[in-house]
């Protein structure tokens, strides 16, 4: 960004929310959808990972980029349905299994994956909403990743069915209280088993953006303990699904931060900026937290009100 001078750190910044946040994006919408239903997932972090090694051996063995989307979707709804189906027994603790998971889709990604480390696969397509520019800078900034633009259309969706759909009502009443549910003939158990699997869905197409797109390759380190951040994400969100995307937005902006000052030829003590998006997930966590009120929109049932 040296070649546009200052504005180079606005538009890297701008850049960078955009690429950066695209993760944060799904896997916080189908943590949404999950917690909503009344289970915490933190076993998030292992299913992001194996669907970005899914996706892109998927991808390497058939040439097509979307055919490992949708591979890595269908992993992470298994993922979702063990998860759901441990947690569904009496006195299984939500917060350990999703841990115990994540370690164990940690493990079989590393596992499976090696072979596909040295390989190149296909790269997700993207608009170029800057080919009315002539500076090369801003043409990159402003090449938007198609999942970066479902992902805002999913979260609008989702916002909507909470309010206005029979299955949004029956998420926030198992959501709410289970005793509630049963009355109404619901069995929490699967409305949980089927959310849960939704959204370890939703959260492997972040893990297939990772690879299959920013950075666009697959490597042991490429998640950077997304998967856990996005879950206080949604807690800062409220639960809410446009609220996810904004917060997924300033997540990413945080995230971009250092590389953008990189770009401007700062040298000293950027990396101290890479630390941001942590900082900011500590102050989120801190701030929202208090002894004496309850989480404003958090669902009754979920593990953390209780």
């Amino acid at each position: 960004m040296e070649g546009i001078g200052i504005w180079g750190v606005p538009l890297a910044i701008f850049a960078g929310a955009i690429r950066v946040s695209t993760p944060f994006i799904f896997v916080s919408l189908g943590e949404s959808i999950t917690e909503r239903s009344g289970r915490i997932n933190l076993g998030l972090e292992g299913t992001l990972v194996f669907g970005a090694m899914t996706a892109y051996a998927i991808a390497v063995m058939s040439g097509s980029p979307w055919l490992g989307v949708l591979a890595a979707m269908a992993t992470g709804a298994i993922f979702g349905l063990i998860h759901g189906f441990i947690c569904k027994f009496p006195k299984v603790n939500d917060i350990a299994i999703g841990i115990a998971m994540m370690q164990f889709g940690l493990g079989l990604a590393f596992f499976l994956g090696k072979p596909f480390i040295q390989p190149v696969a296909p790269r997700l397509p993207s608009i170029p909403l800057g080919g009315w520019s002539d500076i090369p800078q801003v043409q990159s900034a402003l090449n938007i990743n198609v999942l970066f633009v479902i992902g805002g259309l999913l979260a609008v969706a989702l916002w909507w069915a909470f309010k206005n759909t029979r299955l949004g009502l029956i998420l926030r009443v198992v959501g709410d209280s289970s005793d509630a549910a049963r009355a109404m003939g619901l069995n929490p158990d699967t409305v949980r088993l089927f959310a849960t699997a939704v959204g370890g869905s939703l959260a492997a197409v972040g893990g297939a953006y990772l690879s299959l797109y920013y950075p666009g390759s697959w490597n042991e380190g490429i998640s950077s303990g997304q998967g856990l951040m996005a879950v206080a994400l949604v807690i800062f969100a409220r639960w809410n699904p446009i609220g996810c995307f904004l917060a997924a937005l300033l997540f990413g902006g945080a995230g971009a931060l250092g590389p953008a000052l990189q770009s401007v030829g700062v040298t000293q003590g950027y990396y101290l900026f890479y630390a941001a998006p942590y900082v900011l997930t500590l102050a989120i966590l801190v701030a929202t937290s208090s002894p004496s009120r309850s989480l404003a929109g958090a669902p009754g049932a979920l593990s953390i009100t209780k």
